[in-house]
């Protein structure tokens, strides 16, 4: 073979591993960004005695330490109290015994509780005064009780108490009164269904849910990815497939903020391959006290996901954000807390919380 035909054999071959190496480019490119592999952490060193630690963390490290305190500066140790029956967002009828001096028995009480503890979509509940402490609880055994009151709650994110949800609250509250001899007194239905309308006006007014977007640029995020990344700024585990939550500092109140993502990738086969390009983070306003800035938080804590996974915030429609329009969501949102306080119904408070559901 001539020089010309040798030389035209190298340029194929070279085309060809160009072709195969531009493949594997491309295909590296489009797959979905990794979990980095945690190095074991050593112990940490103890600082001799009377001496206190030194050193300054890493950049990375700050700025996650630096969201993460926003989380634990409000922590309050003690468990939150269930919510007391109240006037403002519940129908109350009372029991007192037939006998005048007669109590009941936590036991007996317990016993003659309806199967459900709802009337349509409304939660229905039933406390006990106490004898012994002079306070209205939940009923429980062991413990003796001189009156009784039935609730159901005026109005939730199904809508207001209807005149056939009023109705069935009645035959329960009967059927309760009757199993233990008591004398049951009900509100006038027209007059509370009035007011269930007027509650559930105020608060479809001012219930606000809200949500920023973050899009992949490029390169899609494995679940693995998005798990190691979120983690870093205080996100851990929900109880569903493709959720995540920023947990409220005291114990037994509802997340901060919500993460969501496609639930298909997290249940996948295989995990590494499957591709995520969008998340949301909510903020259910009623839910979080606004002493916590949750709106703030949520803000900030998307910014810095987008740095660090080479995302974009963008709205429901897949726009950018406009920062603008976040400052004034942010201004509205002090005008909404503030109705909410006038109200006696301050974002985060139990009855917010029981009326936002």
């Amino acid at each position: 073979m001539s020089d010309f035909h040798w030389g035209l054999v190298a340029l194929g071959v070279a085309v060809v591993l160009g072709m195969q190496l531009h493949g594997v480019w491309m295909t590296r490119r489009g797959a979905p960004r990794q979990a980095e592999p945690e190095a074991p952490r050593p112990p940490p060193a103890m600082p001799p005695p009377g001496d206190a630690a030194h050193g300054e963390p890493e950049p990375e490290q700050a700025a996650a330490e630096a969201l993460l305190e926003d989380t634990t500066r409000f922590m309050v140790p003690e468990l939150p109290r269930r919510p007391a029956m109240d006037a403002l967002i519940d129908v109350i009828a009372t029991l007192e015994p037939e006998s005048p001096d007669a109590v009941w028995s936590g036991e007996a009480v317990l016993a003659a509780f309806p199967p459900t503890s709802r009337v349509g979509s409304k939660p229905f509940a039933v406390e006990g005064f106490n004898v012994a402490t002079g306070t209205w609880e939940v009923p429980a055994a062991g413990a003796r009780y001189s009156a009784l009151q039935a609730g159901v709650q005026l109005a939730n994110r199904m809508g207001a108490l209807s005149e056939i949800e009023f109705s069935d609250f009645v035959v329960k509250t009967q059927a309760l009164a009757d199993q233990l001899d008591a004398v049951a007194e009900f509100p006038e239905m027209a007059d509370e269904v009035a007011r269930a309308r007027e509650l559930d006006a105020f608060a479809t007014q001012y219930d606000a849910q809200l949500s920023l977007n973050l899009r992949a640029k490029q390169a899609a995020w494995s679940p693995g990815y998005l798990h190691q990344s979120v983690a870093r700024v205080g996100f851990v585990a929900g109880q569903l497939p493709g959720r995540m939550v920023l947990p409220n500092p005291q114990e037994g109140l509802p997340p901060v903020l919500v993460l969501a993502f496609d639930p298909q990738a997290a249940l996948a086969e295989d995990p590494d391959q499957s591709a995520i390009r969008d998340l949301k983070i909510t903020l259910d306003v009623p839910h979080v006290e606004s002493a916590l800035q949750p709106f703030d938080r949520m803000v900030r804590i998307a910014t810095s996901l987008a740095q660090e996974m080479d995302g974009i915030m963008v709205d429901d429609s897949g726009q950018p954000l406009n920062p603008l329009a976040m400052e004034s969501i942010s201004r509205d949102l002090v005008d909404l807390y503030r109705v909410l306080e006038e109200r006696d119904l301050a974002a985060g408070s139990p009855l917010a919380r029981r009326l936002f559901a």
